[in-house]
């Protein structure tokens, strides 16, 4: 067995990248994704890259399906049991009003109602000490209740259990014994962090997603099975590492952001490889724009998360990928509002029925039908010929549902598909910012890091617009988040609340904290990746007393309580341009992250897919607004290009499932590692 194979399933299209160890060959492909049964295009995309899953070692794989089920509000009917007194705690939230100038505004519901929350008598003190067990006769008469309920999933969720947790283990295995059948999570299972609601909120959102994870893990299983796979499978986490099938099936939340986390590992092993340790991981897929920073080649985490936004969504505690996603992806359908305004997104066509251009009965003209009209991708080269895109039925759709209703009458029809590219590039523009410029970081100061099927045609639009000198779009850009996931290795992070001042005096409790962490990191990685050696990374998460929010400090090793303050007070300056060396300093909290290899490819070694599509046309108009108006423009091959190859735009790049657009005045070289730098303009 020699092959690696990674799978990214996105909301437009499943990706597969498989490396063959012994003959150093990788295989890719692409598929619509099947929404009727994510598996079929996992399959599909299996069958398409004639892969020999007997010869697979490993198959990571990365999904959607998490987030789209707490989005869709699809999952399990879940029950929620808590501590007596706190049933409420998942609809009195936070008293914070996120947006006080919206006198409509509500926040999305709880994802558990209140009929099917249930309290039990049980405390333990703030201090940890347990003054109240429950009673297992109470637990029983619980069950036996909810039994009658039809409830698919219980989770488990008591006050103060972060700081013991011998009721909440005791709640949730007397359930998962008087409940056969039912999937029952527990709060600490998935943090141990003292955020009463978000500790909820995590708990009831893994139950929620349980069961349909469960369902749809033993339908991959048993689907690569009848294909011959008989070795390992991981699912990628959120936080860049992969986990067992075993930890997903108990943690499946930690899949929440699955797929982008993909291309952020992929563009940090690049970005260390070519010497740019500081990038803007770009991925425009069909559906989406997602954005994440990339700083001495280490992407950032962030918790909580919301899902469903900041403003109406709901937090989740656990390591989660620092990224920003919009609603702006090839897919995005253009429509027009109730003032005659044109809008993008963030209603999606996504695979089916997809952008008008794919014939599959698409009405709504969207990104794609508008570059595809401008020439910026072209007609019979998109997985090598394998999706035939329909340019009139493009145009058709933009000037009956756009430019007509906008009033641009006889107007060229590329004034309003260019239109249309203009709003998407905002929108991802303002995600770069978010991504930067709120988190105190210069975006002149990044390399702009284009991939995914729609990334390489607005690299160089949105470095202008951020005023990035770099833009560098990867080898298959189209299929780079599963390229990314191949290059993942096992990871796991262990995060404990501990709230201490900062002095000497306290640094013996925090090293005993830290021991105990990496045992227990160190443990989990081993078992999953049997044979490998852990390593492990620590951190410590700190802020002045008083202040609400915390930052967490990347630590080698506690020397002395001053290092630590040196060290949070260089981050503060950084972020917000001062600092207060005399404020007293607390301790939040603890974490570790613990890795532990996985067989994986080196990136000198992941040659260039062979190219099927055969001979491109040389050249052909393409629309470049301002800069020119149509322009006849060089149409070039990618696998064509060698190493050191050079040009000035405009031109245009093709390859199996990407485009790649430079604009005039803009110029590009091949660089060793096949990847495509482009220099922006005079920059």
């Amino acid at each position: 067995m020699s092959l690696i194979v990674a799978v990214d399933t996105g909301g437009t299209f499943t990706d597969i990248a498989a490396f063959d160890m012994e003959r150093g060959e990788v295989a890719y492909a692409k598929a619509l994704t099947t929404y009727g049964d994510l598996v079929d295009g996992v399959m599909a995309c299996v069958d398409e890259a004639g892969i020999d899953l007997a010869r697979a070692l490993l198959v990571k794989h990365g999904t959607t399906l998490v987030i789209n089920t707490l989005l869709q509000r699809s999952g399990a009917k879940a029950a929620l049991v808590t501590t007596k007194g706190f049933r409420d705690t998942l609809e009195l939230a936070r008293g914070n009003r996120t947006n006080p100038f919206d006198i409509g505004f509500r926040r999305a519901p709880p994802l558990i109602p209140r009929a099917l929350r249930f309290e039990v008598e049980e405390r333990v003190h703030g201090r940890g000490e347990v003054l109240a067990e429950p009673e297992p006769e109470e637990i029983d008469r619980l069950a036996e209740f909810i039994a009658g309920l039809d409830v698919e999933a219980v989770a488990v969720s008591l006050l103060n259990a972060y700081r013991d947790d011998r009721n909440e283990r005791a709640v949730a295995e007397r359930l998962r014994e008087r409940l056969p059948g039912i999937y029952v999570t527990a709060g600490t299972e998935l943090t141990r962090e003292w955020y009463e609601y978000e500790r909820c909120c995590t708990a009831a959102a893994n139950a929620v997603v349980g069961p349909r994870m469960a369902d749809y893990t033993a339908r991959l299983e048993r689907r690569l099975a009848e294909g011959g796979f008989a070795s390992t499978l991981y699912m990628m986490g959120s936080n860049g590492g992969v986990l067992s099938v075993d930890r997903t099936l108990r943690e499946p939340i930690a899949l929440i952001e699955s797929g982008p986390v993909g291309g952020c590992i992929g563009a940090g092993a690049y970005g260390k490889a070519l010497g740019l340790p500081n990038l803007i991981a770009f991925d425009m897929g069909g559906t989406t724009a997602k954005c994440a920073v990339i700083r001495d080649g280490e992407f950032g985490l962030r918790s909580p998360y919301f899902v469903g936004g900041y403003d109406t969504g709901f937090p989740i505690r656990g390591s989660v990928v620092d990224i920003v996603e919009v609603g702006a992806g090839g897919g995005s359908i253009a429509w027009v509002d109730g003032e005659k305004r044109l809008r993008i997104g963030p209603k999606s066509a996504g695979s089916d029925p997809g952008p008008v251009a794919f014939g599959r009965g698409g009405t709504e003209p969207t990104v794609t039908d508008a570059n595809l009209v401008l020439g910026r991708i072209g007609a019979g080269v998109f997985l090598a010929g394998g999706l035939e895109l329909d340019a009139d039925a493009a145009s058709s759709a933009i000037a009956d549902r756009v430019a007509g209703p906008i009033g641009m009458g006889g107007r060229a029809i590329e004034e309003t598909a260019e239109g249309m590219l203009a709003l998407a590039a905002v929108t991802m523009t303002g995600a770069i910012r978010q991504i930067t410029v709120e988190r105190g970081y210069d975006p002149r100061d990044f390399a702009l890091f284009a991939f995914g099927g729609s990334g390489p045609i607005y690299g160089s639009l949105l470095a202008r617009e951020l005023d990035i000198g770099t833009v560098v779009v990867p080898p298959e850009p189209g299929n780079f988040s599963a390229i990314g996931m191949l290059l993942a290795d096992a990871r796991l992070d262990v995060a404990r609340t501990m709230i201490r001042d900062l002095n000497d005096g306290t640094l013996p409790e925090i090293r005993a904290a830290f021991a105990e962490a990496d045992r227990h990191g160190t443990d989990i990685v081993a078992a999953e990746v049997p044979g490998a050696t852990a390593t492990l990374a620590r951190s410590i998460e700190l802020r002045y007393r008083g202040q609400k929010h915390s930052f967490v400090i990347p630590v080698t090793g506690i020397s002395d309580a001053s290092a630590l303050r040196q060290a949070f007070e260089a981050y503060y300056r950084e972020r917000f341009g001062h600092s207060d060396s005399t404020a007293p300093i607390e301790i939040v909290g603890i974490r570790v992250s613990a890795y532990a290899q996985t067989d994986k490819p080196a990136l000198t070694r992941l040659p260039r897919a062979e190219d099927a599509a055969g001979g491109a046309p040389a050249s052909r108009p393409v629309w470049f607004g301002a800069a020119g108006g149509w322009i006849e423009t060089p149409v070039r091959r990618r696998a064509a290009l060698p190493s050191g190859f050079q040009a000035e735009g405009p031109l245009v790049v093709e390859e199996y499932g990407a485009t790649t657009v430079i604009g005039p005045g803009d110029r590009c070289i091949v660089g060793e590692l096949g990847e495509i730098r482009i220099a922006i303009g005079d920059r």
